[in-house]
């Protein structure tokens, strides 16, 4: 059986590509799993999605990411929960959730303007509008990033997002049932204790803390 078919509740695979990418283009972090020394490790990390791929960085004094940087198989997996599914029992309680994992190996992009432009997508994924706001990299910063790809090609995607399906009898019962929908809201800006006075908070800090 391919490890991207699911055992568990088969009925809630998804095999829609713009529901996986949607996923990842909502996931902030990612986790990635894999052997390190014989032991098995998940490391959280921050992803975006360019296209066919996922894109990861860190440091090349990092030992994980140069395990991954030399073709080392992983997994990464992303969760999405969108709400709670109060139903009359704690037994049939659950959640509305959208998760994924993927399969593979990582490569290191190579090539400073590729280099820079992933780092720009995955500074972009987290606030879209800040490359154009700041600096760009330097080149010791540069040499000390390395930045890695994965390619999407074997995926299982997991979606569940029914009403609770409790038992007969309980719904004869007074407990209330239902599905509470879970946001995730910025808050207010705060500025920064070095900051000189003056600087107004930028458009992309702004419009994202106006994102619904």
């Amino acid at each position: 059986m391919a490890r991207t078919a699911l055992t568990r509740l088969p009925e809630k695979a998804s095999t829609d590509r713009g529901l996986l990418d949607a996923l990842l283009d909502g996931s902030r972090i990612g986790h990635v799993g894999f052997v390190f020394d014989d032991q098995p490790v998940v490391i959280p990390t921050a992803v975006a999605r360019d296209g066919d791929r996922v894109l990861a960085h860190g440091s090349t004094g990092s030992r994980w990411m140069r395990m991954l940087a030399s073709g080392a198989p992983a997994c990464l997996a992303v969760t999405a929960v969108d709400a709670l599914v109060v139903a009359r029992s704690s037994f049939e309680a659950s959640m509305h959730y959208r998760s994924a994992v993927l399969f593979g190996t990582f490569r290191v992009i190579e090539g400073a303007d590729e280099r820079l432009r992933a780092l720009d997508m995955l500074t972009e994924s987290l606030l879209p509008g800040r490359v154009a706001e700041v600096r760009r990299p330097t080149a010791k910063e540069l040499a000390a990033t390395l930045v890695l790809a994965m390619p999407i090609c074997e995926w299982s995607l997991k979606v569940s997002d029914g009403w609770p399906e409790d038992l007969p009898e309980d719904v004869e019962e007074d407990a209330w049932a239902g599905v509470v929908p879970l946001t995730l809201v910025a808050g207010p800006a705060l500025d920064a204790p070095d900051l000189r006075p003056g600087i107004a908070v930028p458009a992309s800090v702004r419009r994202l803390a106006q994102a619904p």
